[in-house]
């Protein structure tokens, strides 16, 4: 566990962020079209099924203010579509339109478009900020992915362990299953907790909005985790007792079912639930999951199991996990192409798509993986040979007809070997100890560079949106930006902050501000007000009434009526007790 939790960090410190895995493929109206007369609805179309947020649409229109949109729905129920109702009489010009829609594989994807009434406007209008992912919300959510992930598998292939190898000491077994439960159950709650955060852009803090959290529970990532988390407590409250039943096929089919619905939370919420052949998709997922999990937390039940066993495991217990696996190799083989064909489309996006590359790294580690499974089986099958020729040998006896002194049978040869504590037998198990940790580690790779893989644009989907109208990621084309610097008078007290109006025109205005220390590094200040005042026309002042985005600052509705030089008044507190302000002259055009 400890070597899995290294790799996970190792892999956040290290990976890119993920791609979103759906794509705008088409809009109504289109990017960058001229109609003749308002449209009554705006529609996108996606690549593959989305959920909807409150805030999906953004509509911005050529005065810059914001246009009053009806509520974010799909159109004509199909799930791969999002729609808002337009109001009447539009003015003529160019409107801009922000979106955010969250994939059905559970990842938020953002964007920005344009189209015109009657004729374009003059100049062209400001794309709306974007709703900014928030690197602390997003680092801890695939932290929570990549340990579950990771305690799924040592869950669910420690019971199928126990119940299909039988060990006759199982309590070294104890410690990865109670570890696998308890790191599932926190995990999947943290990512329940976070899924609003994460799907919204913004910080760890607002998990406490109840509203947003209570809204996610409808979607499709959020109802498999709740679905998760029953599922757990219920293996705790009511399974536990009938995992405990004398009867090995109960207690087996009660963990199937465990292990089977368990999997089902995966795949009805991640690539299997959208594209092409879902039905298929889903069931080769399931039995993929499955088949890591057997593996991958069996290794870990065996690798415990010949270390920490007071009685170590015959050659029996051994050979049946040997058999396990090469079933559990069998299934990720068929699987694993099916779902390699259904994400890539073609050879060529192997070394040309970044899923295509991702998968073939996977593919390496997982022959690497393949060769070390063949060494254990090796020595699965020499460790397994004694016992077996002692089967068929009947004991000899002397000629008096008195038994002679027996030789090492299955009892003392798994705790000595036929020649001792360092008799050909214990070498061998050394040497499958050995080899069975190097499977293990390679692994945790294995899995770890799927969870990656999980969060990268299929190449399928990558093409299907190639020939669409690309979308314009959310900038701020035209906008007003500057560096207001400041100095409390107090150690540590000195600073910068960042600035951008989105269109800095007259009319409703964007201001988003960061804030730096003394060093140039982020820093986190407990309030920051900005407030505006128009001297020569006796207005103001008006406060940009800026919130928290956990990281930055920022507003959306900072409405500015008129021309001309604005007189803008920045405080800045760091303290209970200490702040400043300072003052910037700000030019407003039309």
């Amino acid at each position: 566990m400890l070597l899995g939790t290294l790799l996970v960090l190792f892999v956040l410190g290290g990976a890119a962020p993920a791609s979103a895995h759906a794509a705008l493929r088409g809009s109504d109206p289109e990017d960058g079209s001229v109609v003749e007369s308002a449209p009554r609805h705006l529609t996108l179309t996606f690549t593959e099924s989305v959920g909807l947020l409150d805030d999906s649409f953004r509509v911005y229109g050529p005065d810059n203010r914001r246009v009053h949109l009806g509520e974010p729905q799909h159109a004509d129920g199909a799930s791969d579509t999002a729609r808002a109702d337009l109001p009447g009489g539009l003015a003529d010009g160019t409107y801009t339109v922000a979106w955010r829609v969250v994939s059905a594989d559970s990842h938020p994807v953002s964007g920005a478009l344009t189209f015109s009434v009657g004729a374009p406007s003059p100049t062209a209008p400001a794309a709306p900020a974007d709703h900014a992912e928030h690197p602390v919300t997003k680092s801890l959510y695939d932290t929570g992915r990549y340990l579950a992930y990771i305690a799924a598998a040592l869950l669910i292939g420690t019971a199928a362990f126990a119940a299909l190898c039988r060990p006759p000491d199982p309590a070294p077994l104890r410690l990865p299953l109670l570890t696998g439960w308890w790191t599932l159950l926190t995990a999947t709650t943290a990512l329940l907790v976070l899924r609003a955060p994460y799907e919204n852009g913004t910080s760890p803090a607002t998990v406490l909005d109840l509203p947003a959290f209570t809204g996610t529970l409808t979607g499709r990532p959020g109802t498999a985790l709740l679905t998760r988390l029953a599922l757990l407590l219920t293996t705790a409250v009511v399974l536990v007792p009938l995992l405990r039943h004398r009867t090995p096929r109960v207690r087996l089919a009660a963990g199937a079912a465990v292990s089977l619905a368990l999997a089902l939370t995966w795949a009805a919420a991640e690539h299997a639930s959208a594209g092409i052949q879902v039905p298929l998709a889903m069931a080769s997922s399931v039995l993929h999951l499955l088949a890591t999990a057997c593996w991958l937390g069996g290794l870990t039940a065996l690798l415990l199991t010949l270390h920490r066993a007071k009685t170590p495991p015959p050659a029996a217990t051994v050979t049946r996990f040997s058999r396990l696996a090469l079933a559990s190799v069998t299934v990720l083989v068929v699987t694993g192409v099916y779902q390699s064909w259904r994400g890539l489309g073609s050879w060529s996006a192997l070394t040309e798509t970044a899923y295509g590359r991702t998968l073939t790294v996977k593919l390496a580690a997982t022959l690497f993986l393949l060769l070390a499974a063949a060494l254990s089986r090796r020595w699965t099958a020499l460790l397994a040979a004694p016992a077996v020729v002692e089967e068929r040998v009947p004991e000899p006896v002397g000629a008096s007809g008195a038994p002679r002194d027996p030789e090492p049978g299955p009892a003392t040869s798994a705790a000595y070997g036929p020649d001792g504590p360092d008799g050909p037998e214990e070498r061998r198990r050394r040497a499958l100890r050995r080899s069975v940790l190097a499977e293990a580690v390679v692994a945790v790779v294995v899995l770890l560079v799927t969870t990656v893989l999980t969060g990268t644009l299929p190449a399928r989907a990558e093409a299907e949106a190639a020939g669409a109208p690309e979308p314009q990621v959310a900038g701020l084309p035209g906008a007003e930006a500057f560096t207001v610097p400041y100095d409390v008078g107090t150690p540590g007290g000195r600073g910068t902050v960042q600035l951008t109006m989105d269109p800095g025109r007259v009319g409703e205005n964007g201001l988003q501000a960061v804030v730096f220390g003394p060093r140039g590094a982020l820093t986190f200040v407990p309030e920051l007000r900005a407030s505006f005042t128009l001297a020569a026309k006796d207005i103001g002042p008006i406060d940009a009434k800026l919130t928290d985005r956990g990281g930055y600052w920022a507003t959306n509705d900072l409405n500015l009526p008129l021309e001309g030089t604005w007189t803008m008044r920045l405080t800045i507190r760091v303290s209970e007790v200490d702040q400043v302000s300072e003052v910037r002259q700000v030019e407003i055009s039309r």
